[in-house]
């Protein structure tokens, strides 16, 4: 089984600027079409695959299109730049990176910030736009007399002094900002998109977007999506995109959710499928998914069992169940079923599914046993409530490598997880019965 490999970063020439990008080609065998993603206002097109749940959002619209995504000038791996260019400038960067992927025509899908670029790169160059999508969007970056939706510069502005914090994951990450490591890792990614100097500019010049009078002026088929209780982005700045878009469809889901890949993915990606392909997946087309799996067991359950008995071993079982479950969803993972003396769950992000695996260690310490855990990611089948493939079956050998109070991780993990502060040791490589080919497995160092 071949390890994941997440798409290699190349540069396009803006002028003198370079502009980072990354392709992911088009799955499956239909139409070839292509799909430009627009990021908001800061972006970082290799830390980014370690937000929970991106990675897998690209490999779904690539189940219909080859996606590219790229870093704006002055942020993330592009060039940086003295002082915030204006939109028009960083538009031309959109042109760029299409003509370097040799791009004629693409869906223009614009993310938060990154939707009033998308429709003024739109507007300017409708030859190139089949189709545009703007989600969680604005008109305008503040708030204006005529135009209530959006926060004030001022109150924008009190955002700088904590920039580097991970704070703004209150309004960004709403869904998974109760985890304090989330919000450790939201720091990280705010500290490598743009420095506090850079961001402060950054507002000052966004501060100027204002993309309501070409909005009549859109000729291309509009889809706009929006949450109804986002955070960030007011929904009511999705339905002016929407009132004031000639024919333009929209879209509003339940949720806090600002990010296009947290929340309800698998509806919004279906929804933009069928916007621009006419189509819709079929179910079983659909029962496929990357996922992260954690497999964990007790160790000579069998033993302890006959050292304490039916009942005792009965109650034991029940309070790491019900404990399991509980940590698994602070995790944001689904607890599939218990195992008898175990486990198995699934995550959108291999980091969580590790620290889960740690905290699952210590709850099983404190009932008495000791555990060992396995964790893997790859393709999985969704049988209803239960999972099944290849990736499954990979991560109960992975767990078999672990010792007592261990947790064994594939070397697939190793590699979506770099830069999390996750550390590991004891690099070995082994066959795996029933798996195919040799295989690079790490423990998880504390």
């Amino acid at each position: 089984m071949a390890e994941l490999a997440l798409p290699e970063t190349r540069y396009a020439r803006s002028g003198d600027v370079n502009i980072a990008y990354q392709v992911l080609e088009q799955l499956g065998d239909g139409e070839r079409r292509d799909l430009l993603y627009v990021p908001g206002m800061v972006s970082h097109v290799e830390f980014f695959h370690e937000l929970p749940g991106y990675t897998d959002f690209l490999r779904r619209l690539s189940c219909f299109a080859r996606v590219t995504t790229f870093d704006k000038r002055g942020q993330g791996l592009s060039d940086r730049i003295s002082g915030a260019p204006p939109l028009e400038v960083r538009m031309d960067d959109v042109r760029a990176v299409l003509d370097a992927v040799g791009v004629e025509q693409a869906t223009v899908f614009g993310v938060s910030e990154g939707c009033a670029m998308s429709a003024l790169f739109a507007a300017t160059y409708p030859q190139r736009v089949t189709h545009l999508v703007l989600v969680s969007g604005f008109a305008r970056f503040t708030s204006a007399p005529d135009y209530p939706h959006m926060w004030s510069y001022e109150q924008i502005a009190k955002s700088i002094p904590y920039w580097g914090s991970g704070v703004s994951i209150r309004i960004f990450g709403a869904a998974f900002a109760q985890d304090p490591a989330n919000q450790k890792m939201w720091a990280r990614g705010e500290r490598l998109c743009v420095s506090p100097g850079g961001y402060r500019e950054l507002l000052e010049t966004n501060a100027q977007i204002d993309v309501r009078a070409i909005l009549p002026q859109l000729a291309v088929p509009t889809l706009v999506l929006h949450r109804s209780q986002d955070k960030a982005v007011q929904a009511a700045n999705g339905r002016y995109l929407a009132e004031h878009i000639p024919g333009a469809k929209y879209i509003e889901y339940e949720g806090v959710d600002h990010m296009p890949f947290h929340g309800n993915v698998e509806q919004l990606c279906a929804d933009v499928e069928f916007f621009v392909t006419g189509t819709r997946r079929q179910d079983e087309s659909l029962d496929r998914v990357l996922a992260t799996v954690l497999f964990t067991d007790i160790v000579d359950s069998t033993t302890r069992l006959a050292d304490v008995g039916d009942a005792a071993w009965r109650s034991l079982l029940d309070r790491y169940e019900s404990g399991a479950r509980k940590l698994v969803e602070q995790h944001r993972g689904r607890l599939v079923k218990t195992t008898g003396d175990g486990v198995l769950a699934s995550f959108d992000g291999p980091a969580r599914a590790i620290r889960c695996a740690q905290a699952l260690r210590t709850l099983a310490g404190q009932t008495g046993v000791a555990t060992r855990a396995g964790v893997h990611t790859g393709e999985i089948e969704l049988r209803g409530e239960d999972v099944g493939g290849m990736a499954v079956h990979v991560a109960a050998r992975v767990m078999a490598q672990a010792g007592a109070n261990g947790i064994a991780v594939s070397r697939v993990v190793t590699d979506l997880v770099g830069g999390s502060g996750l550390n590991f040791a004891g690099a070995r490589e082994v066959t795996l019965k029933g798996v195919p080919g040799n295989w690079q497995i790490f423990d998880v160092v504390d």
